[in-house]
């Protein structure tokens, strides 16, 4: 869906992007992170055709913005992080006016409106002005407007900035039923904790450049777990790699970390565990945060 090539973008005084190169799939969310001037809004706005790059190449859906951005732009749609709405305006004429601007006429714009309306969850505030809206609300709108002509992409700059945690929770679950019906996503942000309730994938951008140079998966690892007992067993560790399936275990304090061969060998272990009377009061997912593997990606490219 989305690949970029070698791209480098250049201020009068500032290399932006040096060499970056990425594939992104279709119908996934992907977290773009890293520290302020970084590159990331600059690399959305090349992938988004609203910037040409000095060198490099970006394809969305395999035309390159280069030689279409316009056919480009009614595919894609992008959300800065300072959005202008117009506060006069109803929802529904401000969804309205963004479904005529994108091209949409006749009866495919009242149908468009009403969708993105009901997708934003703004269906009981079509009258209102955008201006009486909540914070959280006039994000919901701006993002309806974006995705009223019904894009293939969809660019997001800090979209959760200045949002309570409702508000937050609301938006991670809009963009995984976005994502449900076959949209990609790129969101930028720096709380690390909201992305990952909803991202597949990371990029991490330091100094123009990708950490790793691609996309870290942020699939769980579901062999790892965490085995809990009432009190401290000596040398249980030892007896739990004596059992078959079991790769590795560690004692880390209040419970002992182990990686099986694959999640089948999970019953087999518990019940050697209880069979050897031990005293099992827990046996948990080991849960890999999106922050921690931000921290690992990043201490591992450090010079």
């Amino acid at each position: 869906m989305i690949e970029v090539q070698n791209l480098v973008y250049e201020y009068p005084t500032k290399r932006a992007l040096d060499g970056v190169s990425l594939r992104i799939e279709a119908g996934t969310i992907t977290a773009l992170v890293g520290p302020n001037g970084a590159g990331k809004t600059t690399l959305m706005r090349c992938i988004a055709a609203l910037e040409m790059p000095y060198s490099g190449r970006v394809l969305i859906d395999g035309r390159d913005t280069r030689e279409e951005p316009r056919r480009i732009h009614e595919d894609l749609s992008f959300l800065p992080d300072f959005f202008g709405l117009y506060d006069q305006l109803s929802v529904a004429r401000c969804l309205t006016f963004a479904a005529r601007a994108h091209g949409l006429t006749g009866r495919r714009v009242a149908q468009a409106v009403e969708k993105a309306a009901a997708r934003v969850g703004l269906t009981e505030r079509m009258s209102q002005k955008a201006a009486e809206l909540s914070r959280g609300l006039r994000q919901r709108l701006a993002i309806g407007q974006a995705i009223v002509h019904e894009p293939k992409v969809i660019l997001l700059d800090e979209p959760a900035s200045g949002l309570d945690p409702d508000a937050r929770r609301s938006l991670s679950e809009l963009f995984l039923e976005l994502k449900a019906s076959g949209i990609t996503l790129i969101v930028s942000s720096h709380i690390l904790s909201e992305l990952e309730d909803y991202s597949s994938s990371m990029l991490i951008v330091q100094d123009g450049k990708l950490v790793s140079g691609q996309a870290v998966s942020l699939t769980v690892d579901r062999t790892a777990y965490t085995i809990e007992l009432e009190a401290p067993a000596a040398g249980f560790a030892d007896f739990l790699l004596k059992l078959p399936g079991v790769r590795s275990a560690v004692d880390q304090g209040k419970g002992t970390q182990i990686v099986l061969d694959g999640p089948a060998h999970r019953t087999p272990v518990i019940r050697a565990v209880l069979d050897h009377n031990y005293p099992l009061v827990g046996f948990s997912e080991v849960k890999r945060t999106l922050e921690q593997t931000y921290l690992e990606e990043t201490r591992k490219a450090a010079p």
